[in-house]
């Protein structure tokens, strides 16, 4: 029965399409949940879009999925083909970035446009694909560089507003404008340092970058011990949930990393214990979290329609569309719902591990910059003893800045 749905949807399929499409109707005849194809062929809308682009006979490429109006059935028929081979895979967030860029500076005035064009194309976009050839290229990062852009686009026609042009920008002109926009600091330095680079104003110019702020969101020693019992123990809660939330209170991982772990990072050793690689060096797990995530790499429910092809990365946490990952909007929803805040546990991980350790070897194991565990160092150095007292003083408990049990695992939490 479900081949035969799947025929009649790709059955007017003609030119290259017809041949293109073949691995993705064998995927969908060959899918480990038929009932779920079968309401998808006849409800989703992707599916009918689908069944437009085989009509059409044109050859299916990114380039042509471009065109068409950006939409959920139109990302996803792009991660069905992606997944099933039928188009070979690429990184979204930096296409993304790149038809934005395309099309928002081509929307400036001519004056702008000379300015933020190049900037945009040249610096901004280019450094995202030296970055993206690197590692994946996150929506985040993407975020960040629109705004970037964004923020040259305003300075830019700040000056227009002034009547000046970057040749003729003093110090006080610049400072003037970050006084008035203090949350464009990091932006604005990074378009005066280009514009300095290719001699377009004064040599001399300075947009300091803004202090980073010290976090203010912590929890207490109590608070996040009980979090992570109920993370190692509550069998109530989502395997998923479960894993994630150990995952940021032992070593300040975020969502976006966790997301993209392969099941390939947990090793077990001689001994039996479990080690999890977030960088380059194994990090030895406590015992229930090992037994957790080595559930979920034999246990994992997939999500996806299809089966995912057999060179996709397995990983821990598989999404809905083959060979894809669980979306970090998806487990930080699920976090929120189950009442394991992300930030303040991190926050408090982080602390907890530059106090213990010297910011070279937590960059090494968390696999963060050196110079953010050096940054982190310096602002738990200056300002946790402050904190403490403060948050004494409130509550009458003590945040841990100190104790490194956590990182083991507490007692009665991690071990068995």
């Amino acid at each position: 029965m479900l081949a035969d749905r799947v025929g009649e949807l790709l059955a007017p399929a003609r030119g290259e399409a017809a041949g293109q499409l073949r691995p993705l109707a064998e995927a969908l005849g060959a899918a480990p949940y038929p009932r779920s194809v079968l309401a998808w062929l006849r409800r989703h809308s992707a599916a009918a879009l689908l069944a437009g682009l085989a009509a059409e006979g044109q050859a299916l490429t990114h380039e042509m999925l471009d065109g068409l109006p950006r939409m959920k059935s139109t990302r996803y028929v792009r991660e069905l083909l992606v997944g099933t081979g039928v188009l070979p895979a690429r990184q979204e967030n930096l296409a993304r970035l790149e038809a934005w860029t395309s099309s928002f500076t081509g929307a400036l005035p001519a004056g702008q446009a000379r300015l933020v064009g190049p900037y945009a194309r040249w610096q901004i976009v280019r450094d995202a694909r030296r970055r993206a050839a690197r590692r994946p290229y996150s929506s985040r990062a993407a975020d960040a560089d629109v705004r970037g852009i964004r923020i040259a686009a305003a300075f830019t026609a700040w000056l227009d507003h002034e009547g000046l042009g970057l040749a003729e920008l003093t110090q006080a002109d610049l400072d003037r404008w970050l006084t008035g926009h203090p949350t464009m600091h990091r932006g604005t330095r990074a378009f005066i340092r280009w514009a300095i680079s290719r001699r377009l104003t004064d040599k001399h110019l300075t947009a300091a970058a803004p202090r980073w702020p010290f976090p203010s969101d912590f929890l207490d020693t109590d608070e996040l011990d009980a979090q992570l019992s109920r993370c190692l123990n509550d069998t109530g809660l989502p395997r998923e949930v479960r894993i994630a939330g150990a995952l940021s209170r032992l070593y300040a991982l975020p969502l976006t990393r966790i997301v993209t772990l392969t099941a390939d990072r947990y090793t077990q050793g001689a001994n039996g214990h479990g080690y999890l690689t977030l960088e380059r060096n194994p990090v030895l797990l406590p015992p229930k979290l090992a037994r957790l995530i080595r559930e979920q790499i034999t246990g994992a429910a997939s999500t996806s329609m299809v089966s995912p092809r057999p060179e996709s990365p397995a990983f821990l946490m598989p999404g809905r569309v083959p060979g894809r990952h669980r979306s970090v909007n998806w487990l930080y929803t699920q976090m929120r719902e189950h009442g394991l805040p992300v930030r303040p546990a991190r926050n408090t991980a982080m602390i907890e591990a530059v106090t213990r350790l010297p910011p070279i070897v937590v960059a090494d194991l968390f696999g963060i910059q050196p110079g953010t565990a050096d940054s982190w160092a310096r602002y738990a150095n200056a300002s946790w003893a402050a904190y403490l007292a403060a948050r004494r003083d409130d509550t009458g408990r003590t945040v841990r800045s100190t104790d490194t049990a956590r990182l083991h695992g507490p007692k009665g939490a991690g071990g068995e």
